[in-house]
């Protein structure tokens, strides 16, 4: 009877250990005002932090950025994947040299991802004002507009994440048996039909999956804020992630930076609950 717990309790150890242990303390924190500058003292505050977060109109800044980025980087990366898998599931050799070519961005590191784009959008010597030229139309300042930041933080973090999705995607096409098509074609079906009725019902485990780490990890976004806008401009592009940072690590904050870890944390947990609850009534396991 004991050897069974045995087994598992070296996981458990690790996993209280760097999991719920610092969940607890960065909880236990955010009721302190304390400085990075000074850790040994801490004061209790209580809610304190919270109240100032939520009075404060950058924060709110912040959230609305988050989740916009979360919403646009979700639907397009996973609609656009969706697209290109339907597309790319031939057997044909060419498709499967661009479903390498695709899936290629996301074994690129982060930083070097947000590298590349800063040169493609240089407003003065970046590749996509001069294909915009070539057009006839005007250059555009993609990185240092308010209107357009946001967007381009989400146009390079979907051409970071459509390859993995369109590779899941394909090898969920690919495990759909191939006799039900074939009965949909005795029976003559359109082929939107087909693709209402068959495909998306049979893909709608691995749409689900793909949703719920799309949104988690868009959530999580620093590196690329991080290299390519530092927040700006105004503000327009800093997120959750990457405002824990500024006030901890620039203004040496961790009362402020440990609350806003717990509503992230909070919010992360309730979309999560959100997608359980909804989406996974809609889910057909075979």
């Amino acid at each position: 009877m004991i050897r069974p717990y045995a087994y598992v309790t070296p996981a458990l150890l690790f996993f209280a250990l760097f999991f719920f242990y610092p969940i607890g303390y960065v909880m236990y924190l955010s009721f302190h005002d304390w400085s990075l500058l000074n850790l040994e003292e801490k004061e209790w505050v209580g809610f304190a932090n919270f109240t100032d977060l939520f009075q404060e109109q950058d924060f709110h800044q912040v959230v609305i950025n988050t989740g916009l980025f979360t919403v646009l980087t979700v639907a397009l990366g996973i609609g656009l994947a969706f697209l290109l898998a339907l597309w790319l599931n031939r057997k044909a050799k060419i498709y499967g040299i661009i479903q390498g070519t695709i899936f290629s961005p996301h074994i690129i590191s982060l930083v070097s991802v947000s590298m590349l784009w800063m040169w493609m959008m240089d407003p003065q010597y970046g590749l996509l004002n001069a294909v915009l030229e070539a057009l006839g139309l005007p250059a555009y300042t993609w990185l240092s507009d308010t209107k357009s930041a946001l967007l381009s933080l989400v146009l390079v973090s979907v051409w970071k994440v459509v390859g993995y999705n369109t590779i899941v995607f394909i090898a969920g096409l690919q495990s759909i048996p191939r006799d039900i098509y074939e009965a949909a074609e005795l029976d003559r079906s359109s082929r939107i039909k087909t693709l209402y009725k068959i495909t998306v019902p049979m893909l709608s485990p691995t749409i689900f999956f793909l949703l719920v780490i799309n949104t988690i990890s868009s959530f999580q976004v620093f590196d690329t804020i991080a290299i390519m806008t530092q927040g700006g401009p105004v503000n327009s592009t800093n997120m959750l992630v990457y405002y824990i940072y500024e006030q901890g690590m620039d203004f040496f904050n961790g009362g402020i930076a440990s609350a806003a870890s717990v509503v992230l944390l909070g919010l992360v947990g309730l979309l999560t609950l959100v997608h359980f609850a909804f989406m996974s009534r809609r889910v057909h396991y075979r």
